[in-house]
């Protein structure tokens, strides 16, 4: 697969060539295996323009990493101070003026990396190149794709897992552990789950060791799993006790949209032109007030990547392509005393329409 990774790295430098940049520091996780093949902590990857890519490995890593990845060039570090010299040093050697930093929301993009790097680098003018590299990671190929998949089965079964684990009484720690395991055991490293149980509202919270599930009150599911690194993502709603009147008439409407959204996500369609719909779908059945704008967001090396709608608004004007993997939808409506709901699933972008991934049931009642 060494050829997937370097044809990434080609079309790379082509986009760097065009927009004048002599080279690219890669410090994001994401990007890094993107282009090597390697999820590597801590991730250091300087790919010129013109020349070969450069990897900084911490010395006693090298032979392993040289067995997984198909970078040749290798400068090795045993600390952290060598390793900034190292990479100033060889972009003050190969006389690069402009240098890409991939500008990112992830667990390493430390902020201290990029001022130690502005300190060691004066002499360069620094671009952020994050959008270049997910204008090509945004399209999957087809060994990204056949990941996606298969970690959307991972997804489900987690699902299954955290579902069957719901009572009156259980913590919603337990119930995300029971779902950890079973991601886990499929075959999943770095998995996400977060169990909000109401009536108090979480939009985005990990599960509380001392909140417990209430009859009565909905819990919002959400489980993301990874295969080799890419992630598949869903949520789903289980009412505990029933399902009254007015939670059946939620449920309805969030289903409703849910469809909506799954019909627009089609090649050649604006996010936002999905989101009106979405959003005037809410306001004529009276929930506009529930619903957080931004509905869909990419699915990849993060659970979360480029185009995403909720946080970044400007991704909200992004037209769909074929083979594009979203994740819709991502909102959930938040009702008072009652709680979050929230149904979404993983997508592949076919040429003439969305193929689910993360096939479950909806209506979901212990």
């Amino acid at each position: 697969m060494g050829h997937i990774y370097e044809k990434r790295v080609r079309r790379f430098q082509e986009l760097m060539l065009k927009a004048g940049v002599d080279a690219s520091m890669i410090r994001t996780l994401s990007s890094f295996a993107y282009f090597t093949g390697v999820k590597w902590l801590r991730p250091a990857l300087l790919i010129p323009a013109e020349e070969e890519p450069i990897a900084f490995i911490f010395e006693d890593e090298v032979p392993d990493f040289q067995k997984k990845s198909w970078i040749k060039q290798v400068i090795t570090w045993r600390r952290v101070s060598e390793l900034m010299r190292a990479i100033s040093g060889t972009i003050r050697e190969r006389k690069f003026k402009t240098v890409g930093f991939d500008f990112s929301l992830e667990r390493d993009a430390y902020v201290l990396f990029f001022e130690l790097f502005k300190k060691l680098n004066k002499q360069v003018e620094i671009k952020d190149v994050h959008s270049m590299i997910m204008q090509l990671r945004m399209i999957k190929d087809d060994y990204e794709l056949d990941f996606i998949k298969k970690a959307s089965k991972i997804a489900v079964s987690g699902m299954e897992a955290a579902v069957d684990a719901i009572d009156v009484g259980v913590k919603e720690l337990d119930v995300a552990a029971e779902a950890v395991y079973a991601v886990m055991k499929g075959g999943s490293r770095h998995p996400l789950v977060y169990v909000n149980a109401g009536p108090a509202i979480r939009v985005h919270a990990e599960p509380m060791p001392d909140v417990e599930i209430k009859n009565g009150y909905p819990v919002k599911i959400v489980v993301a799993a990874d295969f080799n690194g890419y992630y598949a993502d869903m949520t789903r709603t289980v009412f505990v006790g029933g399902i009254s009147s007015k939670q059946r008439e939620i449920l309805d409407t969030y289903l409703e949209a849910h469809s909506l959204a799954e019909e627009g996500l089609k090649p050649e369609t604006k996010l936002a032109d999905i989101q009106e719909r979405i959003h005037a779908h809410f306001k004529e059945r009276g929930y506009s007030r529930n619903f957080i704008l931004g509905f869909a967001h990419g699915v990849g090396l993060l659970v979360e990547e480029d185009p995403i709608t909720t946080i970044v608004p400007a991704h909200r004007q992004y037209i769909i392509k074929q083979n594009m993997v979203l994740a819709s939808i991502h909102s959930p409506l938040t009702i008072p005393e009652m709680g979050a709901i929230k149904y979404e699933d993983t997508y592949i972008i076919r040429k003439d329409g969305a193929e689910k991934l993360t096939t479950y049931d909806y209506e979901l009642i212990r």
